[in-house]
């Protein structure tokens, strides 16, 4: 297996990404990113994993054969924007295609804007979605260790792409479940609708207890009717923080979806991303990051901290 010969860029080195990536290291594969525009902390975090940085989209553009992208759904178009010119203001030679993998959680008509953009290139795109959490290696407790599924469309495929392209697809759990582009991002917004969309349901739900006084209440509540669900929400709750402000977009993106392919308003989508919006910048939770957590550890450290930003804008507009 000659699978150390593909060179695999990812953009960016998030929790997802350092999780794809270090699951790629294992398995022998070269991975590199560029990091030009990003944050200490995002390199601290491509070191920590020694994953190869090049200076430019050039060079990476270059070096890879497979480049997945796997930023906030905001940054999606841009990022495939920065790949089309550096393709075309680099030096690579054309007897291996490049393939772009679209990881994103983006609409299908996002999806679609992306493959117009790469229709006059020799870029590949693979439209894609994300669904489960970042990949984890395997420990005593969990032998094999985890991996999310990884559901691609269009009409090209890994099991013919010439670089270690059947293996990359089963070491990623990749399955291609339609010729067109679209279905997979499709997918990936209808599963995300109900558990980030829940979520924010969450958030609602657990701040307005702690401001009414019944907080402990509504706990005890759903662990004696309703534990599956107590269980999730304080999960979710607990997890979202140094997340909302990727769903922000992600929830506009899922709107859009079940608009345009689903025909429903957007108005409760729409809401959700409000929520978000609302934890990313009006509350303490914000300012949280993956790997670094101090706040928002409990549900009821969300809520009380969710209810706090409540009020500070309740004053703001008196």
């Amino acid at each position: 297996m000659a699978s150390s010969l593909a060179t695999v860029a990812i953009l960016s080195i998030g929790e997802m990404g350092l999780g794809i990536a270090k699951l790629l290291q294992t398995h022998e594969y070269h991975v590199i990113t560029n990091l030009s525009d990003r944050s200490e902390w995002t390199h601290q975090r491509a070191r920590s994993a020694s994953i190869r940085l090049v200076p430019t989209d050039q060079e990476l553009a270059v070096e890879a054969d497979y480049i997945l992208s796997i930023v906030p759904p905001r940054d999606a178009l841009s990022t495939a924007k920065r790949i089309v010119n550096a393709v075309k203001g680099s030096t690579r030679k054309q007897d291996t295609p490049l393939y772009y993998i679209d990881l994103n959680a983006i609409s299908p008509r996002s999806a679609g804007e992306i493959d117009d953009l790469f229709r006059s290139t020799p870029i590949r795109l693979i439209d894609g979605g994300i669904i489960g959490g970042a990949p984890t290696p395997p420990t005593e407790t969990s032998p094999d260790g985890y991996k999310p599924s990884i559901v691609v469309s269009g009409p090209y495929t890994l099991e013919n792409a010439p670089v270690s392209g059947p293996h990359l697809a089963q070491i990623l759990k990749i399955k291609h479940i339609s010729p067109s582009i679209g279905p997979a991002s499709g997918l990936k917004m209808c599963f995300a609708s109900t558990n980030k969309g829940f979520t924010a349901i969450a958030i609602q739900a657990f701040t307005t207890a702690h401001k009414l006084g019944v907080l402990s209440e509504l706990q005890s509540h759903l662990k004696e009717y309703n534990p599956t669900i107590g269980n999730g929400a304080a999960k979710a709750l607990v997890g979202m923080p140094p997340k909302a402000y990727r769903w922000v977009r992600e929830m506009e993106e899922i709107a859009d979806t079940m608009c345009e392919e689903g025909g429903f308003e957007r108005d409760l989508f729409k809401g959700a991303s409000e929520v978000f919006r609302f934890i990313a910048e009006e509350t303490e939770l914000g300012k949280e990051k993956t790997g670094d957590r101090k706040l928002g550890k409990t549900p009821g450290d969300v809520a009380k901290l969710a209810g706090e930003g409540m009020e500070r804008r309740k004053l703001k507009t008196e």
